[in-house]
């Protein structure tokens, strides 16, 4: 069996992937990226939102954190969301400094952008919708020339290798092992599982079984945020994602009556919810997005995406309906990235915080991939000078944990985990072929409330006496409700 050597091993080619390594390599550390696909081609390239930060003169990271807690709906760890608040300008003042150029008005000062729950615009883009390509492009290219951090394309880590007490390296889908001294899962979420979706075919919550299978605790799987204005279309653009940053500059939602039925920068959990109360009353299958009103100067990707799908936004109203959007659950870890595991780390959508809560306050998350890629690296680079992995990593017994996912299970993921789901729906998804939509089916199970995006019609009221819960899993074990401090 081929084995190599590594300092601090990242799976994942993501915003927080690419970030992590730069950091960790910045720091003198040695780092080495293993991406499924080539660089500047991970989820993150498609992301067209922006980077959340407190940069106006009229806004605060204390305002921020307001609006953060008060999206989150009473399940927000706050201080993992003061963290991001606080440190949030200082990661995209960085980016600059690494070549990433941001939108500015004619001043030559940050144009910044109004999403739903935010109380003032504090949000930054690079080429409008085209954020995520912007970034990626630019990390790609630095990580390329990094002496300090190699790269392994199309390659796939099929399982986390540990000594029994820490994580130790990986395996790959050629059998050849890395050793590592810190592990840093950047593997992205798990929208991809349910069947109407925003995000690729691949976001299908691979890391989160690896990390499951090396004994890490999982939490909040339950918590699925559903976006309100994915396109409903027949010709291949269905579940094309129409960024929020549309309604922040005027755009309207309208029912098939041509009323406007919802305050559109209201909390994601609440829109969604209003716009399938609205299809499902209706008989119809979508509502209509108005943005003949709002300038196609600033949104030209989103125009172009439009148009290709036969859909010109100038002049009719856009098909428009929920679909999964992102995970606010995966890999339980602390301030620092660190995970349950000794030696594993997760940054950006399939980690955990807390910061999230119930309900992803729009554009925190692509802040989050920084602040908390800067801190992994951090902790990881700390943790392989001064206490390396020194048990040899366990031959691996029996098949690795298989993320692939059948029609099926993703249409019963729709049907019994969607925007509202009860206890007969989720037993049944329980017993699914897929160990994730088990596992999820089992938080969902533990949750007896409806709170942000988890909405029983079984336990319809929120429970204050879960306030600041998170449900959490480990390998073999029933799920937890716990307080994180």
């Amino acid at each position: 069996m081929q084995r190599e050597q590594t300092q601090v091993a990242v799976i994942g080619a993501g915003a927080a992937g690419l970030y992590t390594a730069l950091r960790a390599a910045r720091l003198g550390g040695a780092a080495t990226v293993i991406s499924a696909t080539p660089l500047a081609e991970s989820s993150s390239y498609w992301a067209q939102g922006g980077l959340a930060a407190a940069l106006a003169a009229d806004d605060s990271p204390e305002r921020h954190l307001a609006d953060t807690i008060a999206a989150g709906r009473g399940s927000v760890r706050e201080s993992a969301a003061r963290v991001l608040c606080d440190e949030a300008p200082a990661a995209v003042a960085d980016l600059g400094e690494l070549g990433v150029h941001f939108d500015a008005d004619r001043h030559g000062n940050l144009a910044l952008g109004l999403e739903g729950g935010h109380s003032v615009r504090r949000i930054v883009h690079a080429g409008g919708a085209a954020t995520g390509r912007r970034i990626i492009r630019q990390l790609s290219a630095l990580v390329a020339q990094d002496e300090r951090i190699a790269v392994l394309e199309g390659r796939r880590v099929t399982r986390i290798l540990t000594d029994g007490e820490r994580a130790v390296g990986i395996e790959l889908d050629d059998s050849s092992v890395l050793e590592a001294s810190a592990i840093v899962l950047a593997t992205g979420g798990a929208a991809a599982l349910w069947s109407r979706t925003t995000n690729p075919a691949g976001a299908i919550g691979g890391g989160l079984l690896l990390a499951n299978d090396a004994g890490a605790q999982l939490a909040d799987l339950e918590l699925m945020q559903f976006h309100p204005t994915a396109v409903v279309a027949d010709n291949g653009a269905d579940g094309l994602l129409v960024t929020e940053a549309v309604r922040g500059e005027g755009a309207r939602l309208l029912d098939a009556a041509g009323e406007r039925f919802v305050n559109e920068l209201a909390p994601r959990d609440e829109v969604a919810r209003a716009v399938q109360r609205r299809i499902d009353t209706s008989g119809r299958s979508s509502v209509g997005l108005d943005m003949r009103e709002v300038d196609p100067a600033l949104f030209p990707n989103v125009v172009s995406a439009l148009r290709r799908a036969g859909i010109d936004p100038e002049r009719e109203l856009v098909p428009v309906a929920p679909a999964a959007h992102y995970m606010m659950g995966g890999v339980a870890t602390d301030l620092h990235g660190r995970a349950s595991m000794r030696g594993l780390y997760a940054v950006g959508e399939c980690s955990c915080t807390g910061l999230h809560g119930a309900n992803r306050l729009a554009s925190n998350s692509l802040s989050e991939c920084f602040v908390f890629g800067a801190r992994a690296a951090r902790a990881a680079v700390a943790e392989s000078g001064s206490d390396r992995a020194t048990g040899e990593p366990r031959p691996a017994f029996g098949p690795p944990p298989e993320p692939a996912i059948s029609p099926e299970s993703r249409a019963a993921l729709w049907r019994y985990a969607g925007l509202e789901r009860d206890g007969d729906g989720l037993r049944r998804l329980a017993a699914d072929e897929h160990p994730l939509v088990r596992l999820i089916a089992r938080s969902a199970l533990a949750r007896e409330e409806s709170r942000g995006a988890h909405q029983r019609l079984d336990f319809p009221a929120l429970d204050p006496a879960l306030d600041g819960r998170h449900v959490t899993l480990t390998s073999g074990g029933d799920p937890v409700l716990v307080s994180w401090s």
